[in-house]
């Protein structure tokens, strides 16, 4: 099939104030809309409006329309938990694994002891779900790559099956990064110091682009700040969204402890400023454009190696010199390139000199945007048009079990949500004291079922004697 109906599932809000899955979910939509017929359906409320695709505000009963409509489905993680009608369609089904939020929420949200646990193995369980089911996935980095190619081996989706179908394993997992806006950004308009009056035309203003949450370090940032401040007076750092769109995903801790350190060092309003809201998509290039440098620090944490900073991609894209901390995949090719300085892991003395290096002698923005050309959505979408192309069911997939019976279709598992659903995953009576039961055994004890069945109906087949898996609902 050339021409494919796909539905493009977004759980963010589809509003002005886009958060990256839902910017990541727009401008996938534009790509494939170039070749297929696309829906884009938001379950957390869509207002924005395409004029080259269908934009719709669904909920998990409106699915069951457009999945009759469609022959494929694009949808991030938690899928699964979220939406079992999708699964029970038989359509194709492409997930997109470019957060990995069980590493995310390592960082606790809030909850701590029992209830962290329980909400790390809740993250846990919702992802193999997705893994068991999909057919097709996708991920920022072929360091990312890596970590899920593990992931589905564990889960026994890397089989005879899949691997006959593709040795490389591409028509499985594959690459597809954030990417850039192929349109240059805006010109300086002032929008930025006419929301930070404060801020003078000529103060140097240094950027922290998208939210504040806790495996990020914009502790040690701000004492770098607070350093600098003696001998450069008119440094001006700002924050460029406190409150995410998200009415489901509350402000964190460290975005608290950022406020406090700021005021205790009285740099609030005068080096330190702080946007309460989040900046409109739209105009998130009018806000960069009027900065001087960029910068994302991070804690030393495992999330950071197989992280994928999006934010980055915007400084990118905006030609801003940046400060990165070390340890994932675009910081180390910023710095190869000579675009920005990377740090280590909490150390403000190490951010300071990087923030005075790059303000006294910054890299061209030119060089930096020239770098961006390969990330652009047009240039990085080319797996996912290449599946929608010809959207069919996994290799080992011709017959599916049914559903897991844990987990409903109103779960809900967001990015960064603090606390399973206490029917999702109850938390233990104390903390464990040893190393955990698996919190997925019934996902595991599935899938064996999926690959016994998947050697009987081989043999099955070897004797002349048809296989004992039940249809997948729907074809392919």
């Amino acid at each position: 099939m050339d021409t494919s109906r796909v539905l493009v599932l977004c759980f963010d809000p589809l509003t002005e104030a886009m958060p990256g899955p839902a910017i990541r979910a727009w401008h996938l939509a534009q790509e494939l809309a170039g070749r297929h017929q696309i829906v884009l359906a938001g379950t957390a409320g869509a207002t924005r409006q395409h004029p080259r695709f269908e934009v719709r505000s669904v909920t998990d009963a409106d699915l069951a329309d457009l999945l009759g409509w469609c022959d494929a489905v694009f949808a991030p993680t938690s899928v699964v938990a979220r939406h079992p009608r999708v699964v029970d369609s038989g359509k194709p089904l492409a997930i997109d694994m470019y957060i990995p939020t069980h590493l995310e929420n390592l960082e606790p949200l809030g909850a701590s002891g029992a209830d962290h646990w329980a909400a790390v193995d809740h993250q846990v369980s919702v992802l193999n779900r997705d893994l068991a089911e999909g057919d097709f996935f996708l991920c920022a980095s072929d360091r990312q790559r890596d970590f899920w190619l593990g992931a589905l081996g564990s889960l026994g989706r890397i089989n005879p099956d899949t691997y006959a179908a593709d040795p490389s394993l591409r028509t499985l997992v594959d690459v597809v990064p954030f990417g850039l806006d192929p349109n240059p950004p805006p010109a300086p308009s002032g929008v930025l110091r006419a929301a930070h009056p404060a801020i003078g035309p000529d103060d140097p203003v240094v950027i922290w682009g998208g939210g504040v949450y806790n495996w990020f370090d914009p502790i040690s940032l701000v004492r770098a700040v607070a350093d600098l401040s003696g001998r450069r007076p008119d440094l001006r750092l700002v924050f460029l969204g406190m409150r995410h769109p998200n009415p489901g995903i509350p402000e964190m801790r460290m975005a608290t402890s950022l406020r406090e350190l700021a005021a205790g060092l009285d740099l609030t309003g005068r080096h330190v400023f702080f946007n309460e809201g989040w900046v409109p998509y739209d105009q998130r290039g009018a806000y960069l454009a009027e900065a001087d440098l960029a910068v994302s620090t991070h804690l030393a944490h495992v999330e950071t190696r197989f992280s994928f900073r999006t934010r980055v991609l915007d400084y990118i894209w905006a030609g801003l010199p940046m400060v990165l901390t070390e340890g994932d995949t675009l910081s180390e090719e910023v710095a190869a390139a000579g675009l920005g300085r990377t740090v280590p892991p909490g150390d403000p003395a190490a951010i300071a000199r990087a923030i005075d290096e790059l303000l006294a002698d910054p890299p061209e923005r030119a060089a930096v945007q020239r770098f961006g050309a390969g990330y652009r959505w047009p240039a990085v979408a080319g797996p996912l048009l290449r599946w929608a192309g010809n959207p069919v069911p996994a290799a080992d997939r011709p017959h599916r079990p049914a559903p897991p019976a844990t987990g409903a279709p109103g779960d809900r598992s967001p990015r960064r949500e603090a606390v399973p659903p206490a029917a999702a995953a109850p938390a233990p009576s104390a903390p464990p004291s040893g190393p955990p039961a698996l919190p997925i055994g019934a996902d595991l004890r599935r899938v064996a079922g999926r690959i016994g069945r998947g050697v009987v109906r081989r043999v099955g087949r070897q004797a002349g004697r048809p296989g004992a898996g039940r249809p997948r609902a729907g074809g392919g």
